[in-house]
C-alpha cells in the first residue's frame, strides 16, 4: 500500500470549497485520467477512470461526511480509500488537503507509484480543482447531509 497526502490552497470560503466536493460528477472537469463519475446514492459513487491507458471501473462508499470539515471514502474492493480535509486559513481562503492510501495493481501501477507519478498526478488534480473553483467563484452544488 502507497500513501499519499497533498494540499492546495484555494481563494473561495470553507463552504465553497467543501460544497463544489461534494459534486462527484463535476470530478472529470478537473480530474486526470477520471473519465466519469455517477453518484449511485447518498454514500456511493460508481468511477470510470483511464490512468496511463489502463481502464478500472468501480464503486466507493463515502464512510465520513463532515459539512466544511472532511470527505473520506474507500472502494469496495479495498484497492485504495482516502480523505479531503478543509481548513480556513484567511478571510475567503481555504486550505484543501487530500490524502490517499491505495494498493498498486500490476507492473505499470507498480512503476508508476515508485516514481511518484501517481503523487504528481494527485497535485495536478487539486492545482486544477483550485483553478475550477476560483475560476467559478461558486459551487455547482452542495450535498450538506452528514455520514
Amino acid at each position: 500500500m502507497s500513501t499519499m497526502k497533498e494540499s492546495v490552497e484555494v481563494a473561495v470560503p470553507v463552504a465553497t470549497a467543501y460544497n463544489q466536493w461534494t459534486q462527484f460528477e463535476s470530478f472529470p472537469q478537473f480530474m486526470a485520467g477520471v473519465e466519469e463519475i455517477r453518484q449511485t446514492s447518498d454514500t456511493t459513487t460508481h468511477w470510470k477512470t483511464k490512468i496511463a491507458g489502463v481502464k478500472r471501473e468501480f464503486d466507493a462508499a463515502i464512510i465520513e461526511q463532515i459539512p466544511d470539515r472532511k470527505i473520506a471514502w474507500a472502494s469496495q474492493d479495498m484497492a485504495h480509500s482516502g480523505e479531503v480535509t478543509f481548513e480556513p486559513v484567511g478571510a475567503g481562503k481555504t486550505r484543501v488537503t487530500a490524502k490517499m492510501t491505495f494498493k498498486p495493481e500490476g507492473l505499470v501501477e507498480s512503476a508508476g507509484d515508485k516514481l511518484g507519478l501517481v503523487e504528481h498526478r494527485m497535485s495536478g488534480d487539486l492545482e486544477r480543482f483550485k483553478e475550477f473553483i476560483e475560476g467559478r467563484g461558486s459551487a455547482t452544488g452542495a450535498w450538506r447531509g452528514e455520514v
